[in-house]
This record gives structure tokens, C-alpha cells and sequence, in this order.
């Protein structure tokens, strides 16, 4: 089905109005989505939105998501798009069925079409019940048609609902404990079951002791092989369970050369082969004194998603058709997936999304889900649960690459950058399945696909360049990208991809470059940065936080501020921390002031603003990924430590600029960059001396404190 030009992207690839909205049940309006909940709250705004467009009460709309069946084609719920871009989808959407309707309406009753409205659904005339509504009509509607793009939409002043807090759908459930998570789910006759993995792409299955494994069972369980794909299966999730924990012991690989340890640290990337690209290169400045010039380089450790439980999938192959129940943020890039691996059409697989315990990007729940179709396909008609266990969730899920930043830049005379230059190495921040592979199932099946191509979308916004480039009226800005393609361990997507580093290394250096010029960091920014928007929420956040220039460094306690505007294309966040360090940095507050644009809920958004401080906070402090000699090391709680509930700062969010005729802009990975940036940068102001490489741990304060 053709879509009429014009149309928003993610409209045109869905056109059928049908599938974004209907009316087959009396008084409720089913509307669509191809956006999943992940825990930000994108379901309760996109009611919002639909229930605006629609003119119905919130309690009317029910929303369907990600099901490859019923809803449309949206992608991944990914990059702080859903509203920014899935949003417009469905409003446009909603904007056209509306429309369509009331045609409907003025054409059978001879009604002048502009003097037609709705109210709660009921079709008025002048004001006035005219005994038609969205029910009655529908029948008569053709949904099935393409979107036009013609439609006007809701403008009308002020809006019930979108801009309002309206309660979370799904947080009363959470709260309360109800099974509403994968992880609960039950199906009659379903078995559980645990994959031993395969140590390392490559490994080949040398022996398996059967005989040992039924022995230390504590019950029956039932052992699939299928190339290096090795699982365990039974009715008694805890006998799996507990088989699954000393297999290990019992099975013999080939292939597993050592790694090198020291590549846990960033720097290792500088001596590895890499694809090299130069991004807006413009020509070279003239040569100028060593003192006019300022360098630093900025490392960060692989990161793991840390999501609170472990990955999990269900599947049932019953009369040639598969089924998937899964926590992925791409369903439909998922069924792919599973059709390329599995050799089955993908109109006989459908994946359908349930909740999961956390996401933050591409986490295991692909790998479980087709771990758990893998095991279906071979014990067709009953249903299969397959839960990944804690250690191998940080064992074995794709973790988001090191980096180095270098920040470059050639000073004009009043110290001010006139040419700046953002050098990057990394490995590859974007290899999801729905691209062509990085499926461990695929990987040990026999026939394995050939290892992802190690490319990166060269356009902006870019995955390891994202936010490479200063959103400062510098003169001339270039990016030098360096893509790894050989990296210790998989690697994918995670919050905010490259920006969180690129942002640390530009805002350390913008802090730096401040304290050369002799100015006060804020002023500084302002000085150079032309966007009025942008200079909004500096300005503000700088207010709020009781910004005072000029206060003395290297007393224990600091200040910093870290900006960014996320992808330089959706919102814009200003970060002010305070910090108290002695032998290990405590951040103690946080300030933050946003401008999103038009905010659906400004509850919602505030949260996404506070968990992304919170979480860029631990990043800072704690996360980095360890090696051995085997692979990844740090397999647990104990290992791989995050920010505790003691050490949260109190954190304080506002929304700047929320105009209702401004575009609503993405918001869930605004606060990283700036917030890890500003925590620097306090830490920075309060020992007197910089530090360049995360995480900002104790024996990184330490050393810093020894060379002061």
C-alpha cells in the first residue's frame, strides 16, 4: 500500500489507518502502537496523545504494543524517539481517522462540516448532541485506506489532557506486586530451561558428560544439542536451574584463546587496527603557538545495562507456526531475526512484547527469546520459558563499548576555540540483531552467520559520534571517528551510545578552557553558545543550583556543570552537580533544567530525567566492565557495583520552555552526557585536579590526590 507523500516517516511506513486505530468495542477506542514500554513510561503518553487527537476521555483508549500481529511497524523503542517521532505517527494518525469521521458525519446528515466537533467520542453540532458518535459511524468508515497527511490536528487552547500528569498505566502494578512481567508468566504444560554457552564466538563443543549432568540433577531434565547449542530443560525450574549452575564442570570446548586483560581499560583501543572516517572537515587552521592550543584525552571502560533481573523469553512452535514472548525493544526486528536464523517465514512467527525488569538498550532479551525459540523449535506444542541466570546476564549480554575522546582545539586570542576537533575510537555501538546478526543461539547453531560487518551509520546522529560535535558556535568543527572492528567482547547499544563519553570529553575540556581564559565556566559557555534555547536552560539551571563564580578549587567540595542537547536534535539538558570528595567522590546534589519541547506528561518526563541522573551518577562513579583472561569477570552485584540507594543525590528537575506550539523532543537519554560531565567536572573543582578516565573510583581519586 502506497503512502501519499509528505507523510512523517514512520506513518508512511505504516499508512493503513486501521492499524494504528479502531472501534470494535462499544465506548472504547483501540489504539496501536509499535512503541514498548521499557519502564519510561511511553504508554501513558502515547494514550495521552491518542485521547487528545481523538477528543475522548484517557479511560476510553486501549492501547495495544509492540505484537507483530496487531500493531505497526515502528522499529526499536529506541534513541528517545517515541515521542519525537512515534508520537507524530499516532498523532497524525488520530488527527485522520478524527477527520475522517466527522466527513462521514457531514456528508450522511447534511451537516456543514466546520460547524461539526466531538465531545468524549459523541459528534456536536454547533455545540449540540447531534445522536451520532465514533460507534455508530465507524461501521461506515473505511479504515482500511492509506493516511493522506491532510488532516488537521488538535490545536485547540488549552488541552485537556496532553501537557497534564496523568497517572502511569502500568506503575500500580509494579507497585503492587501483580504478575505483569515476563518473568511471571505461566503457560499450561511449560518447561524450563537454561543454555550453557558457548565461552566465546567460535568455541566448539569438545564433550558433554551427560551421564554426570543427569546424575547431580535433582530431578528430570531433558539435554538439547544442536551444533555448539547446548541447553537443559524440565518441568522443575529449580532442577534446571541447578543442573544448569554445574554444568560447566561437566563439558569440554575447544577454541578458547586467552584474551588480554589490560583490554578492559579504554586505552588498549589506541594500538588496534580501526576503519577511520573524517565527519565535516573543514579546511585546516593556520598554524598557531603551542600555547594557543589545548589537548586532553578521556577514557571510559565497557559498561554493562545492569538491568535489576536477568533476561527471559517463552516460546511455543505448535502447527508450524512460532510464537515469542519477549522484553525486546524491537519486536519486528526480532521476528526477522528469528526467520533468518530458525529458516522459517516470518509470517509464520509472531512476537509479541511483555514487560521486562529494565532495558536501557540492547540487554539479553533478543538472546532469551530465541534461546527460547531454538529449544520450541525442537519440542514442538509445548511451551518453553527460558531465564537467564545473573551471571550470565553480565557474562554474555552485549555490553556498550570503551571509548577515548580526544578533545582538540586551536585558540583564537581571547581563548576561545577556533577550531575544534573531536577524535574517537571505539568499538561498535549499534550491532541489534535486526541488522544481520549478534544472536548467541545463531552463533552456535551449525551454519553460524558470519560475524555483524563492523560499520556505523555514517549520518547523524551517529552511534559512536553521537554528540561528537559541540553544539558551540565554534568556527570550525571536524569529528575523527575510529571504528574498532575486533573487540575483547560483544558489544552493542546502551543508553545514550557514544554521547555519554563524547559529552565528558567536550564539557571537561569547555571547564578547562574556562580556567585558562581566566572566566567563570558558565560565562564561558554562554560566551559561545549562540542558540537561544540552548543558553535557556544554561541560564536556568545556573539559577536554580545558586551558581556563584569564583569559589575556591581543591577544598573537598565542588561544583561542576555538564550541557549537552541530546544527539543535537532532541532536548536540551543543563547539569549542575555538587560533589564532596575525601579518599572517593560523593555526589551530594544535582540540579537539572530541561527543554523538551511540547511535554505529553511532564511527570513522565521529569522521571526519565531523574533515573537518567541517577543512572549517568553510577556511571560515573562505579560502572566499568572487568576482564580475564577468560572473558568478562565481574558476574555479580559484588564485581560489577553500581550506585546504592544510600548514595543517591537529591535531585532536583525542571522543565524550561515547555511552549505547547513547539515540537515535542526526545527526553529518556538527555540527562547522561551533561550529568557525567557536570560530576566531573565538580570532582575536578574539588581536588584541584582533573581526572580523565572513568569511572571516577577511589584509586583514581587517590592517584590524583598523590600527584597534587
Amino acid at each position: 500500500m502506497s503512502a501519499a507523500p509528505g507523510l512523517p516517516p514512520l506513518l508512511a511506513a505504516n499508512p493503513r489507518l486501521d492499524r494504528w486505530v479502531g472501534f470494535g468495542e462499544p465506548g472504547r477506542v483501540t489504539v496501536s502502537t509499535g512503541r514498548v514500554e521499557i519502564g519510561q513510561g511511553v504508554l501513558t503518553a502515547m494514550r495521552q496523545i491518542a485521547a487528545e487527537e481523538l477528543g475522548v476521555r484517557l479511560e476510553r483508549i486501549l492501547l495495544r504494543s509492540g505484537d507483530t500481529d496487531l500493531t505497526p511497524n515502528e522499529g526499536y523503542t529506541a534513541g528517545s524517539q517515541s515521542i519525537q517521532f512515534g508520537g507524530v505517527a499516532l498523532r497524525l494518525a488520530c488527527a485522520e481517522v478524527r477527520g475522517a469521521l466527522l466527513d462521514h458525519a457531514a456528508a450522511a446528515f447534511s451537516y456543514s462540516r466546520t460547524d461539526l466537533a466531538v465531545e468524549d467520542g459523541a459528534i456536536t453540532h454547533r455545540g449540540e448532541p447531534t445522536g451520532h458518535d465514533y460507534w455508530s459511524l465507524a461501521a461506515a468508515v473505511d479504515l482500511t485506506r492509506p493516511a493522506r497527511g491532510a488532516a488537521p490536528t488538535e490545536t485547540s487552547e488549552p488541552r485537556r489532557i496532553v501537557g497534564t500528569n496523568a497517572p502511569r498505566v502500568d506503575l500500580a502494578a509494579k507497585v503492587f506486586g501483580e504478575p505483569i512481567f515476563l518473568h511471571d508468566m505461566v503457560l499450561d504444560g511449560m518447561l524450563h530451561a537454561r543454555v550453557v554457552r558457548q565461552p566465546r564466538r567460535g568455541a566448539t563443543l569438545k564433550a558433554v558428560d551427560e551421564a554426570a549432568l543427569r546424575r547431580t540433577a535433582k530431578g528430570p531434565i531433558e539435554i538439547i544439542r544442536n551444533g555448539n547449542f547446548l541447553a537443559i530443560t524440565g518441568p522443575d525450574e529449580t532442577v534446571v536451574e541447578a543442573a544448569a549452575a554445574v554444568a560447566p564442570s561437566h563439558i569440554a570446548w575447544d577454541g578458547l584463546d586467552p584474551i588480554n586483560p589490560f583490554q578492559e581499560e579504554a586505552r588498549w583501543l589506541l594500538q588496534q587496527p580501526s576503519i577511520n572516517r573524517v565527519v565535516d572537515a573543514p579546511p585546516s587552521p593556520t598554524p598557531t603557538p603551542a600555547t594557543n592550543r589545548y589537548e586532553a584525552t578521556y577514557t571510559r571502560m565497557h559498561i554493562a545495562h545492569a538491568s535489576v533481573a536477568p533476561s527471559c523469553g517463552v516460546a511455543l512452535y505448535r502447527d508450524g507456526r512460532l510464537e515469542v514472548w519477549t522484553h525486546s525493544q524491537g519486536v519486528f526486528p526480532l521476528r526477522d531475526a528469528l526467520a533468518r536464523t530458525l529458516k522459517l517465514d516470518p509470517a509464520m512467527i509472531s512476537v509479541r512484547h511483555v514487560q521486562g525488569p529494565g532495558c536501557y538498550g540492547h540487554n539479553g532479551a533478543d538472546d532469551a527469546a530465541t534461546d527460547a525459540a531454538v529449544i520450541a523449535l525442537q519440542m514442538p506444542g509445548k511451551p518453553v520459558r527460558v531465564r537467564w541466570r545473573r551471571e550470565e546476564e553480565f557474562g554474555f549480554e552485549p555490553v556498550s563499548p570503551a571509548m577515548v575522546v580526544t578533545a582538540r582545539a586551536t585558540l583564537d586570542e581571547v581563548g576561545r576555540p577556533a577550531d575544534w576537533t573531536t577524535e574517537i575510537w571505539s568499538g561498535r555501538h549499534s550491532s541489534r540483531p535486526g541488522g544481520g546478526g549478534n544472536l548467541l543461539a545463531a552463533e552456535a547453531l551449525p551454519d553460524p552467520p558470519p560475524a555483524p560487518p563492523a560499520t556505523e551509520s555514517p549520518n547523524p546522529p551517529g552511534a559512536g559520534t553521537r554528540n561528537g560535535e559541540p553544539l558551540y558556535g565554534f568556527p570550525a568543527k571536524r569529528i575523527v571517528h575510529h571504528l574498532i572492528p575486533e573487540t575483547p567482547v560483544r558489544t552493542s547499544s546502551l543508553r545514550g551510545l557514544g554521547a555519554t563519553l563524547n559529552v565528558f570529553a567536550i564539557e571537561s575540556a569547555m571547564d578547562e578552557l574556562a580556567e585558562r581564559a581566566g572566566e567563570d565556566p558558565v560565562a564561558y559557555r554562554l560566551s559561545v553558545l549562540p542558540e537561544a534555547r540552548a543558553r535557556a536552560v544554561v541560564e536556568y539551571v545556573a539559577r536554580i543550583s545558586g551558581w556563584q563564580p569564583a569559589l575556591p578549587s581543591g577544598t573537598g567540595q565542588g561544583r561542576g556543570i555538564g550541557f549537552a542537547r541530546y544527539k543535537n536534535m532532541a532536548a536540551y539538558a543543563a547539569i549542575v552537580a555538587e560533589v564532596e570528595v575525601e579518599d572517593q567522590v560523593r555526589v551530594i546534589r544535582v540540579w537539572c533544567a530541561c527543554d523538551a519541547g511540547l511535554v505529553i506528561n511532564p511527570d513522565g518526563a521529569v522521571n526519565q530525567l531523574e533515573g537518567g541522573i541517577i543512572q549517568a551518577a553510577s556511571w560515573a562513579l562505579k560502572e566499568g566492565v572487568r576482564l580475564d583472561t577468560a572473558g568478562i569477570s565481574s558476574r555479580d552485584w559484588e564485581g560489577y557495583p553500581v550506585l546504592r540507594f544510600t548514595e543517591v543525590p537529591e535531585v532536583t528537575v525542571e522543565l524550561v520552555g515547555a511552549a505547547a506550539d513547539l515540537p515535542s523532543l526526545g527526553v529518556g537519554e538527555a540527562a547522561g552526557g551533561p550529568t557525567v560531565a557536570a560530576i566531573g567536572n565538580a570532582v575536578a573543582h574539588a581536588l584541584g585536579a582533573r581526572l580523565r578516565d572513568l569511572p571516577l573510583t577511589r584509586e583514581r581519586v587517590m592517584a590524583a590526590l598523590l600527584k597534587s
